[in-house]
């Protein structure tokens, strides 16, 4: 039997109010051997929506709003969801009690550090510069390089301690959450990966793998280590 890997949705947008996660999430997960189950912010139901996977992802998307880790309301801060952030702070803390394994996206990975305690920089210009382009000033992704720390779950699975990547961010991780450790840099300093050796599975990394991984195998490997997991720990 497949594993069923869920999906966090983006929040409620448009004129019907609707619930969306980008097609490549699906796409991928389904390639590597997955059932992907999109999730929506349904706040009462956390432990039912967790009972069935085997895995979780934490998907890209909007800003997670300041208040919840003390920051400050910068003009840049984009995309709140109130419903979106309470939901999926719970489902976080929830599968990580679990102990499901878990890849966190972009806006996941932030969303992961800040439910583990950790803060965020509200805006990257403000505190890098502007060396490296995180994101197209039309809010479109772009390209950059990324450094991998040799010794690293992540560059095992990569393959890889040097590459490119498709991001598209203006936000980053500032004080590490509780557990987890920083494992890729891009050239201006942002934390681009963190991970955790506590958990079976539990990688975050600041770009979009899900955008380039059916046709890039070092970006889908990322998705295969994630399903490998969850088939090899499922209860």
């Amino acid at each position: 039997m497949r594993p069923l890997i869920g999906i966090s949705s983006y929040g409620r947008a448009g004129t019907r109010q609707t619930f969306s996660v980008p097609c490549e999430y699906v796409d991928v997960i389904r390639k590597v051997g997955g059932v992907p189950m999109i999730i929506p912010p349904i706040e009462e139901e956390v432990p039912e929506a967790l009972e069935p996977l085997s895995a979780l992802v934490l998907s890209g998307g909007g800003d997670v709003d300041p208040v919840h880790y003390g920051g400050i309301r910068h003009e840049a801060v984009y995309g709140v969801s109130e419903e979106r952030d309470r939901f999926e702070l719970a489902l976080a803390r929830a599968a990580l009690e679990r102990r499901l394994p878990i890849l966190c996206v972009c806006r996941g990975m932030q969303l992961l550090n800040v439910a583990l305690g950790g803060n965020l920089v509200e805006h990257i210009p403000d505190h890098y510069g502007d060396e490296v382009q995180h994101r197209h000033q039309e809010h479109m992704p772009c390209t950059h390089a990324v450094r991998v720390e040799q010794d690293s779950r992540l560059a095992d699975i990569l393959g890889a301690t040097d590459l490119d990547v498709r991001s598209w961010h203006h936000q980053s991780v500032g004080k590490l959450g509780a557990g987890l450790r920083a494992v890729a840099w891009s050239p201006d300093g942002v934390i681009e990966a963190v991970e955790s050796s506590d958990h079976r599975f539990l990688v975050g990394v600041q770009w979009h793998p899900e955008m380039d991984a059916l046709g890039d195998g070092r970006q889908r490997r990322i998705f295969e280590a994630l399903v490998t997991s969850s088939a090899n720990g499922r209860r």
